[in-house]
């Protein structure tokens, strides 16, 4: 639980009063722009720095008092994989499991049933520089869990791995919280937050600006999307004036995909008029459909920006 967290980097506003619960046994997915402070609310619930003010408990210890109690309590993963390449993926996690203060016997047993879990146990064996991004992402996961925490934090635990790589996670990720895990997820990828979240908070500039499930949060900006795309990319901008006359929004213009998508009420009945209305200015259409908004949308309206530009560097970077 998170209760009016504040933190400040100079006059650097990481987090600005900041509250959220998160269900037992439960996925919540933290998303937000970079420099939104998603990192740093994960390492304040994580007990890496403090918070300047409010309150937070994590598997019933405060995050400030309680720090020792914690540790023991939770597993983190960060962005990248905080794995030893000149180590063995089966000595990464039994120096893991020492670490814990588990004993030699009890962090080899954790360390065997572990690398069998994550399908790791034929390279137990090889040094970690020889594993692929993907053998690496779920090592550093299994590290995670070695002292079997009751709450896991992953901070973008996918980023840089390839699509199959990241289902494998995802499949992992489900199978923890089915035994009882509860997860905090912070992630670029809106498609993962929608696979696995129960719960999702976005954050902008250290505020919560949205609460709710996936199916909540699209249904705030409106129920429906329509979409359209065109044959000539000359035209988009024409396109987008004429769409303006439906909404109350400004329509988003996808140069790449020659692509316009827009929140609207009622499309199923404004679309015969919005196609009589390109066909009079000759603007020719290559496909135009009402559907269900995605997370990528709901994030662009509630932020401004697609969550690809969102994740690319800014300069402010992601500490905060």
């Amino acid at each position: 639980m998170v209760d009016n967290m504040t933190k400040h980097y100079g006059k650097l506003r990481a987090l600005d009063g900041v509250s959220l619960e998160i269900r037992r046994g439960t996925v919540l997915a933290l998303l937000g722009p970079n420099g939104a402070g998603k990192t740093t609310l994960v390492r304040i619930l994580a007990g890496l720095i403090r918070p300047d003010s409010g309150f937070g408990s994590v598997a019933g210890f405060d995050v400030v008092r309680n720090r020792t109690g914690l540790r023991n309590a939770i597993g983190l993963a960060g962005q990248f994989a905080a794995v030893d390449q000149l180590l063995t993926g089966r000595e990464n996690l039994e120096l893991v499991g020492r670490l814990y203060h588990l004993g030699r016997k009890v962090s080899r047993e954790r360390a065997s049933a572990l690398l069998q879990r994550f399908d790791l146990s034929e390279a137990a064996d090889r040094m970690v520089k020889t594993f692929s991004g993907g053998m690496r992402r779920r090592l550093d996961l299994a590290a995670s869990l070695i002292a079997n925490p009751r709450v896991l934090f992953l901070d973008e635990p996918t980023t840089g791995l390839d699509p199959a790589s990241r289902k494998d996670l995802w499949d992992m990720i489900r199978s923890l919280v089915e035994d009882g895990t509860t997860v905090l997820l912070t992630t670029q990828y809106m498609e993962e937050a929608d696979q696995l979240a129960d719960d999702i908070v976005v954050l902008d500039r250290g505020q919560v600006i949205a609460q709710g499930s996936a199916a909540e949060l699209k249904a705030r900006i409106g129920g429906q999307f329509l979409s359209v795309r065109l044959n000539d990319r000359g035209a988009l901008n024409q396109a987008a004036e004429a769409l303006s006359s439906y909404v109350d929004e400004t329509p988003h213009v996808d140069e790449a995909s020659v692509e316009i998508s827009v929140a609207i009420t009622n499309g199923g009945r404004r679309l015969a008029g919005i196609i009589r209305d390109f066909d009079e200015a000759g603007i020719e259409i290559s496909e135009i459909g009402i559907r269900q908004p995605t997370l990528d949308e709901v994030f662009l309206s509630l932020t401004g920006q697609t969550a690809e530009s969102a994740a690319s560097p800014n300069g402010t970077g992601e500490g905060v």
